[in-house]
């Protein structure tokens, strides 16, 4: 349930789309740097694994970062609501 405060925290599907096609052109745009560089087939090998290793950690850090700000949101709603539940538990006491 979403009240006028909370903003809505979904992308639209345009946007999804453009992240896939972008991230599609730059995967094959690194390939293809790699394939077409004139050097050694193991310095090729270590630029490919260098490039899977960014991206690897990359979804790593943006994973971590998501969930820290899960975790922020569901532990601040809770503090919201012991808060809510002791006013309202002084209120009656009056």
């Amino acid at each position: 349930m979403n009240d006028l405060n909370t903003p809505s925290l979904r992308t639209s599907q345009a946007f999804n789309t453009f992240s896939y096609v972008n991230f599609a052109v730059a995967a094959v745009m690194m390939a293809g740097g790699v394939y077409f560089l004139e050097a050694s087939f193991a310095a090729k090998g270590f630029y490919a694994m260098a490039a899977l290793m960014l991206v690897s950690s990359t979804v790593g850090i943006t994973k971590a970062l998501r969930d820290k700000e899960e975790s922020d949101r569901l532990h601040n709603k809770l503090e919201e609501a012991r808060t809510e539940r002791l006013l309202a538990e002084v209120s009656q006491a009056r």
